[in-house]
């Protein structure tokens, strides 16, 4: 019968609910589906690959997304454009009871703000907010490394990515899982920085965690 419909009226294409999802990244959702049900190696291979390079991807996209919204709210704040930078919002999910209504906007308690530079600071807290908030992504299993195309792969990680990325940590960031707190990683000297990134191209080249990060 669905074959009989795709013939007459051809096929339709699925509708992505996340504007950042591509049909690309639809049509590769739905051949992992298809290798989910495959109960043998092969399937399993397949469907962790797919399942994989569809997390990446859906990453990389949400990323750009955002941060290509959020620059556009910035820019309607730094021009006193507060109705645009509320439409705009809207589209990051922010909540229709929350937004400006006729005047003003509420806060968080449900407070009418109509003064001009306490709204604006809502708008800040709001959109400091979406950049903090947690965003734990879903279980990735690792590939190995034989399984992996030669362009999905990445370069080595550098002791100056490594160290670039302490510096430019938030102090008195929240500790994640391991409880281990950002300002002790900026404690670490130079001979803590190799010990770090050598223990993260260990991970990242051979594709096994180590236990305690797991636990």
């Amino acid at each position: 019968m669905l074959d009989t419909i795709s013939d007459l009226v051809g096929k339709v294409e699925k509708i992505a609910r996340k504007p950042w999802v591509t049909q690309e990244m639809m049509s590769k959702m739905e051949e992992r589906r298809k290798w989910k049900n495959v109960n043998n190696e092969e399937g399993r291979r397949k469907y962790r690959r797919l399942r994989n390079e569809l997390k990446r991807a859906t990453d990389r996209a949400k990323k750009e997304y955002l941060e290509k919204i959020c620059n556009e709210i910035m820019e309607f704040q730094r021009t006193g454009r507060y109705d645009l930078m509320y439409m705009k919002t809207k589209e990051l999910g922010w909540k229709e009871n929350h937004g400006i209504q006729n005047v003003g906007i509420e806060d968080s308690q449900g407070n009418r703000i109509v003064d001009q530079r306490q709204v604006l600071k809502i708008w800040e807290n709001y959109i400091s907010e979406l950049y903090d908030r947690p965003n734990r992504p879903e279980t990735l299993e690792v590939e190995p490394e034989e399984e992996v195309d030669t362009d999905e792969k990445g370069p080595y990680i550098l002791q100056s990515e490594v160290e670039k990325a302490i510096k430019e940590m938030r102090k008195g960031k929240a500790t994640g899982d391991d409880d281990v707190p950002g300002d002790v990683l900026k404690l670490l000297g130079e001979g803590g920085l190799k010990t770090l990134t050598k223990l993260m191209n260990i991970i990242y080249e051979s594709g096994e965690w180590l236990k305690d990060f797991t636990e």
